[in-house]
């Protein structure tokens, strides 16, 4: 098989990605109000605007102040993270993981579809059921569904294990804004202080989610 041509470069554009990389957080830094954000979340939020594509995002990350600093713990300890979407599962980058940290997504597990039918919910609810066993100390990352983060608080609220750290950020216009803003409200409403990171509002996403896991399993930006 022969080798591809590259095409002529008619367009004038920065095509290195280190320099792309350099150029894109340093807008980000310029364009973004970043003065609530937990001094070692920096780069965490710089990532997820990234990753948001929006500078106005910064406005609405929620991060608690241990979030970075256990979830970077509970990475370098092995734990694994778990998914409610494959989109978000893939984000990750693998030579980030300071462990071989296992990514998982139970979404398609064969158990799912009988479980949301007899629960009367969505297969991501259903599929959060799953973490149990291993959830204590896990990194849980939730960027597609609400209702697999309001399944997963009412896990907690129920007794059930708690993980290391919740990154929740779904998307959406129905049920996003409100299991956001319950995840932000845990330790207030029921003293449950677990850390987070989310973003208010419908905005959020699998882009977003899989940079704050990035940014949490390692401080290189």
């Amino acid at each position: 098989m022969s080798s591809p041509t590259r095409p002529t470069r008619r367009y004038e554009y920065i095509a290195e990605g280190p320099a792309i990389y350099e150029r894109s957080f340093a807008t980000i830094r310029r364009e973004s109000d970043l003065r609530h954000i937990p001094a070692t979340a920096e780069r965490l939020a710089v990532r997820m605007i990234h990753g948001a594509g929006q500078t106005d995002v910064a406005a609405d990350l929620l991060i608690h102040p241990a979030a970075v600093p256990t979830g970077r713990a509970a990475l370098d300890g092995g734990a694994p993270i778990f998914c409610d979407a494959r989109m978000v599962a893939v984000g990750v980058t693998a030579g980030r993981l300071p462990a071989g940290n296992d990514v998982r997504c139970y979404l398609g597990d064969d158990r799912v579809p009988e479980l949301a039918r007899q629960w009367g919910t969505t297969r991501s609810a259903a599929a959060v059921s799953l973490w149990e066993p291993e959830l204590a100390g896990a990194v849980v990352a939730i960027g597609n569904a609400p209702t697999a983060l309001f399944h997963l608080l009412e896990m907690i609220l129920d007794g059930g294990p708690r993980p290391a750290v919740i990154v929740g950020c779904p998307v959406g216009f129905i049920g996003a804004a409100e299991s956001k803003a319950a995840l932000a409200a845990l330790g207030a409403d029921h003293g449950i202080d677990i850390p987070f990171v989310t973003v208010r509002g419908r905005r959020g996403g699998s882009a977003i989610t899989s940079s704050a896991l990035n940014a949490l399993a390692s401080e290189q930006e």
